[in-house]
């Protein structure tokens, strides 16, 4: 299954010529991951960092740029769940402006206990949502 978040390009985006500054691309992408957290798992970072102590910090980021994207675009990024590690996630992440691609992306985000800064197993629950977004075809590292 995938999440898609749509949000439209706006001027702090842009650089001067009205085209999205690339490092603008990682500010949306951090927050298509919370909205897919938070909306589609239904678990917030602010219950898992400030109550629970646990976050999950990218630990690896490539992105592959396709075409560039202008002021007041709407773009809708997807998530979805590439493979399920003991700690870790691997998301694929897309962006896309009215179906022509913008960029493709592979992110790591590990699961960690905040006030020791080490990587913890998935907690069950958190865990189970996330392999049930795996589809048939992809593997599942456990």
């Amino acid at each position: 299954m995938m999440f898609t978040l749509r949000r439209q390009v706006e001027f702090q985006h842009c650089d001067p010529a009205g085209i999205v500054f690339y490092p603008r691309y990682f500010e949306m992408i951090s927050a298509a991951v919370e909205r897919f957290f938070t909306d589609h798992l239904g678990k917030s970072f602010a219950e898992m960092h400030l109550t629970e102590k646990f976050g999950v910090p990218t630990a690896r980021i490539e992105v592959d740029f396709r075409s560039p994207s202008r002021l007041e675009d709407w773009l809708d990024l997807s998530v979805a769940v590439a493979r399920v590690g003991r700690s870790s996630v691997e998301l694929a992440i897309t962006c896309a402006c009215a179906g022509t691609p913008r960029f493709e992306a592979r992110s790591t985000l590990v699961y960690v206990d905040l006030t020791t800064g080490k990587p913890r197993s998935w907690p069950d629950g958190l865990r189970a949502a996330l392999g049930s977004e795996l589809t048939e075809s992809e593997t599942q590292d456990v």
